[in-house]
C-alpha cells in the first residue's frame, strides 16, 4: 500500500469513529509503528487529523459542525447498547413517549420495540423505521415532519408546530455535546428549536448521552443540564465529572456494558 493510500485509509477510519490508536493502525495497515508515526505526523501538519498520545483524533470542530447518522452510528457502539436498555427500563407499556433524532435514541428504539401499546413520537426517520420494520402491532408510530439535517432529524416549523399540541409522558432526548456551564447543546439551530419543543409537551425529560458528549458545545443550548429529571450515560465519564453531573441532574443513570 502506497503512503498517499494509507494515509487516506487513516483518515476514513478516524471520521468513521473519531479517534485511533498507533497499535490498532499497525495492525490494521500491517507497517511498522514508526510508518504510522510518520503518517500521522504528515496528516497532523495538513490538517486533517489532531494528534494525541498513542494515537490520533478528529480535528478539532466548531460548534456548528454537525456529523451525519451513518458517521455518529459507529462510534460508542457498545456504550449506546448499554444505554439504550438502562433507558428502556424506564418505558411502562401503555406510555406515550417522544423519541428525537440521533443514534443512541435509534439504539433505544430497537429496545422499545418489545414494550406494548405505547406510542411513540419522533422527528427521526431512522427511529421511525425501526418500529415500522419490527414493533407491535399495538404500538402506534407519530413521525413528525420538517425539513432533514445532515443527522437525519427532521426540523423546523412544520416540526415545533406538531410538538406543540402533544402531552408525553416522558421525552428521551438524544444531544450532541454536554458541559456543565452550556447544558446540553446541539449545532443546528432549528434542532435546538425542535428540541425545545420536546422539552415542554414531556412530564419527564430524559437525556441519553454516551460519555463523549461530556465537554462537547454545539452552537445552541436547548436545556440546562438541571432541567433533566434522568440523564443515562455510562461508565466512561470520570468520577469528577459524574459527581458534578449529579450535583445538576435529579437522577442519573451510569450503563454498564456487563448488564450490571
Amino acid at each position: 500500500m502506497l503512503a498517499q493510500q494509507r494515509r487516506a485509509r487513516i483518515v476514513e477510519l478516524i471520521q468513521r469513529t473519531g479517534a485511533v490508536k498507533v497499535v490498532d493502525l499497525v495492525a490494521e495497515l500491517d507497517v511498522s509503528d514508526m510508518t504510522v508515526r510518520r503518517d500521522l505526523d504528515q496528516l497532523a501538519r495538513d490538517g486533517l487529523v489532531t494528534k494525541v498520545h498513542g494515537g490520533a483524533t478528529s480535528p478539532e470542530l466548531s460548534s456548528t459542525d454537525e456529523p451525519g447518522f451513518d458517521a455518529k452510528s459507529v462510534r460508542q457502539l457498545a456504550e449506546k447498547a448499554a444505554i439504550a436498555r438502562e433507558a428502556a427500563r424506564l418505558v411502562q407499556p401503555g406510555q406515550a413517549i417522544g423519541l428525537s433524532a440521533g443514534t443512541t435514541t435509534w439504539a433505544l428504539a430497537q429496545e422499545l420495540r418489545a414494550v406494548p401499546r405505547i406510542t411513540v413520537v419522533t422527528n427521526s426517520i431512522r427511529v421511525a423505521e425501526v418500529f415500522y420494520d419490527g414493533g407491535s402491532r399495538d404500538q402506534t408510530v407519530v413521525l413528525t415532519g420538517g425539513v432533514r439535517t445532515p443527522s437525519d432529524a427532521l426540523v423546523g416549523p412544520v416540526t415545533v408546530t406538531s410538538l406543540t399540541a402533544l402531552n408525553l409522558d416522558s421525552v428521551f432526548l438524544g444531544v450532541h455535546g454536554m458541559d456543565a456551564r452550556r447544558g446540553f447543546t446541539t449545532p443546528n439551530l432549528m434542532e435546538a428549536e425542535t428540541n425545545r419543543a420536546f422539552v415542554h409537551a414531556a412530564r419527564e425529560l430524559i437525556v441519553v448521552a454516551d460519555h463523549a458528549k461530556w465537554g462537547v458545545v454545539g452552537i445552541s443550548t436547548f436545556a440546562a443540564l438541571s432541567q433533566a429529571d434522568v440523564l443515562v450515560t455510562d461508565e466512561g465519564i470520570s468520577d469528577p465529572d459524574l459527581a458534578l453531573l449529579r450535583d445538576h441532574v435529579r437522577n442519573l443513570v451510569v450503563a454498564r456494558q456487563d448488564g450490571a
